[in-house]
Formats: structure tokens, sequence, C-alpha cells
């Protein structure tokens, strides 16, 4: 019998052994993906800026103080020299001192964004952009843009921070202005743009797995010149969605 019983403890001294080893082994893609998203700087102070149609209560890199709200609820935004948002996968290009505005959003409900977007963009302007967000934290968001590119167009772009930031270039668009929108049905969120508020074409569609509580609002960039400014006009958060995903309306 005590043969038998220490032949026991010692296999499972063995197995507890082995069982701690594993614990050493590298994380999988899987769950370092899943860190980044869960884990980050949540940035930005309070702010009190009241629409009849939004509420922005939360101001990213000095936002409040940059926005000048007309009697008519156009929105002129600043952004200051080299100022951006976009997490660089080998790090160069990696900067998070864009100024944005954000509004509460309950992700338990559907929920939609729509604003008339003209940015200022000059002959030096690169990547100057209007810009709606999603955003969780700085690790986490997504920024729909209307952005100058490399060649001196202006596009529709989008960009999804996972950990580290995609960069999608869409359409080339001819208008001053466009109009703007992101959806979500609490499971599916949608990015359109439109020229007349009416025809909108989707650009991006994927799974929402943002949390139940995170945000929702407007930005300017300026990643490479001395300063710009976009106006935002129509801003409109809405507790419901598109009705189909592929036609945005």
């Amino acid at each position: 019998m005590k043969s038998n019983f220490y032949n026991f403890c010692t296999l499972l001294g063995l197995f507890i052994l082995t069982s701690c080893g594993n614990n050493n082994t590298k994380p999988t893609s899987e769950t370092q993906s899943k860190t980044s998203i869960d884990s980050g700087f949540v940035n930005g102070s309070s702010c009190d800026i009241k629409l009849s149609s939004i509420h922005f209560t939360k101001s990213i890199n000095g936002a409040d103080t940059l926005a000048k709200i007309h009697s008519n609820e156009k929105i002129t935004f600043r952004a200051g020299e080299k100022s951006d948002y976009f997490s660089d996968p080998d790090g160069k290009l990696s900067n998070n001192t864009a100024p944005i505005l954000l509004s509460k959003i309950d992700n338990t409900k559907p929920f939609t964004l729509t604003a008339k977007v003209t940015p200022e963009f000059t002959e030096k302007g690169l990547y100057n952009a209007g810009v709606l967000y999603l955003y969780v934290h700085d690790n986490f968001y997504q920024k729909f843009c209307f952005e100058q590119d490399e060649r001196g167009n202006h596009r529709v772009v989008t960009v999804r921070t996972t950990g580290t930031s995609d960069d999608n270039n869409h359409d080339v668009i001819t208008n001053p202005s466009i109009y703007m929108k992101i959806s979500s049905d609490t499971k599916t969120v949608a990015s359109y743009y439109s020229l007349d508020n009416k025809n909108w074409q989707m650009v991006r569609l994927y799974k929402n797995n943002y949390p139940a509580e995170f945000w929702a609002g407007i930005s300017t960039q300026c990643p490479v010149d001395k300063g710009t400014q976009s106006i935002f006009e129509e801003i409109n958060l809405q507790q419901k969605s598109v009705l189909d995903f592929r036609l945005g309306i």
C-alpha cells in the first residue's frame, strides 16, 4: 500500500510540474490581438458641447478649445501642426495627437452618426482630413476620413485600429463636401458616403465587436502641414440603424 501511495504522489508531482511548465508557453497571435483590443490608454477629458442632435461630453487633445460652434450648429474644427491618430505597424508614423470630440454610445442599441464634412485641402496639406470616429481607447478605434492623398486627390479613407492600424483608400471625390455616415444594428458596423445625402455608397463593413459603451464623434487631422480646419454641418447621432446595409438607407 505504501509503495502504491508513493507512486501515486510521484506521478501527481510530475503532473503539477508539467502543468506549471506549460504556463510559460508564448501567447498565440489571437491572444496578443485580444490583449491589444482589451487594454489601452483611454484618452480625453470631460466637456459639455450640446447641439440639437448630438451631445459631446469627451474631448481628446483639447478638441473643445479648437471647435467653434456657430449659431446654425455648424462647427469649424481646427487642428494644429502634425496632428494625427494612427498606430503604425512598424511604429515610425505612430501619432495620437489629433483633437477629437466624442459622444457616448449605447452599443446595446442601434446607432447612426451622420455629418456633412468639408475639409480644408491645400497644396501642402498631405493627409489633411475631416474625420468621423468610433473610439474605445488608443489601441481600439475606427476613423472614417475625407482626406487628401499623396497625389493631391481627395479620397474617402477608412482606418481601423486593433493594436495597429490598417489603411484603406476608397473613392476619389471632386466635390468640396461630402456626407459621411457610420451605422450599426449592434451586430454590424458600416461606413458610407454620399454627395447628396440621398444616395449612399458603402465603403466598409465589419462585425461590431465594440463594448457595450464606447464613443463616437468628429475630428480634424493635419499629419504633415502646419495646421488646418474642417467644417462639420448637419451632425446627427440617432439611436437607430440603416435598414439596408448594402445601400446605406
